[in-house]
């Protein structure tokens, strides 16, 4: 088993644990700002791919008015979350704005060790931790198609106060400044088109949506010159 990691994860504070060799079954980590569509893109690929399990996070953030608990989080008080850390329970934690965030090291390494192929929805720095651990796991960026789609898309939610929606912007530059450090970058400009390069990626089919192509380069000029006010 690998050490504790280090602690210096900013903006957000995290630790990555350990886990155990490597499982019989393929772990793919997926990133996104706020925004880009992640969660309804991976709802839309269980739908097509019922086998794939979700690892569903711990958070001590409230819930919003359409999330359940089990399902999207698991939502804990911040001391069961602090009990959680000192018994060495997460894979990975990391406080993102006043709210911490954790993977379940048991859950992970039980749906892997059962031959089950996973989804971690993590932000770039916990990515980053397991990639580390686990460098056979698969990591894939959503991108929104443009800043404009972004904002509209974080304005129109109607779960965030104007404060919160003006921080996720502001935070999205630095979210998206890191999508080269992934294997895979999708686009979510059609969903369906979207969905279906994330099944190409599943398939071994996904050299065409490396982060390095040349038609993702306006694309990153125009997300990474992002105007928050």
């Amino acid at each position: 088993r690998l050490p504790d990691q280090g602690r210096d994860c900013s903006p957000a504070t995290c630790c990555i644990r350990y886990i155990s060799p490597p499982m019989p079954a393929q772990l793919y980590v997926i990133s996104a700002p706020s925004g880009a569509g992640k969660t309804s893109l991976i709802r839309a690929l269980r739908e097509r791919q019922p086998q794939l399990q979700l690892s569903t996070s711990h958070t001590t953030r409230p819930p919003r008015p359409t999330e359940q608990h089990g399902r999207e989080y698991f939502f804990v008080t911040r001391p069961e979350f602090e009990r959680m850390v000192d018994a060495g329970e997460f894979l990975e934690h990391a406080q993102v704005f006043d709210n911490r965030y954790g993977t379940s090291q048991r859950q992970l390494e039980d749906k892997l060790a059962a031959g089950t192929d996973v989804i971690l929805e993590i932000d770039w720095q916990g990515a980053r931790q397991v990639r580390r651990l686990l460098p056979g796991s698969r990591s894939i960026f959503i991108l929104p198609p443009s800043r404009e789609a972004l904002r509209t898309r974080l304005t129109g939610r109607q779960t965030d106060s104007p404060e919160v929606i003006a921080r996720r912007l502001a935070d999205a530059v630095d979210d998206m400044g890191h999508f080269r450090e992934f294997d895979y970058v999708v686009v979510n400009q059609d969903f369906d088109r979207a969905v279906g390069d994330l099944e190409k990626i599943l398939a071994g089919q996904g050299e065409t949506l490396r982060p390095d192509r040349p038609e993702l380069a306006p694309l990153a000029r125009d997300l990474l010159d992002f105007p928050t006010a």
